[in-house]
């Protein structure tokens, strides 16, 4: 169930720091991490280098301690 939601939100956001996933699924950053290895694993998902911009302007972060992952599965 979890795999599917971290689809799910990463198809609809496209680009998320590992905290906003964590918080849009309700999961903890353990689990959360262990289905985005097995969506990377599987090339739906990608991890994008450190320093990577999750796409909103607010500049809030240090971008070198941000997990971003970024959907590389379609739309399906």
């Amino acid at each position: 169930m979890i795999l599917s939601n971290v689809s799910h939100y990463l198809r609809q956001h496209r680009r998320a720091s590992l905290d906003d996933i964590v918080h849009g699924i309700g999961s903890t950053p353990e689990a959360t991490e262990a289905m985005l290895a097995t969506l990377e694993r599987k090339g739906r998902v990608r991890r994008l280098p450190a320093g990577s911009s999750c796409g909103s302007s607010c500049c809030k972060c240090d971008p070198a301690k941000l997990m971003i992952y970024e959907w590389n599965g379609g739309d399906t």
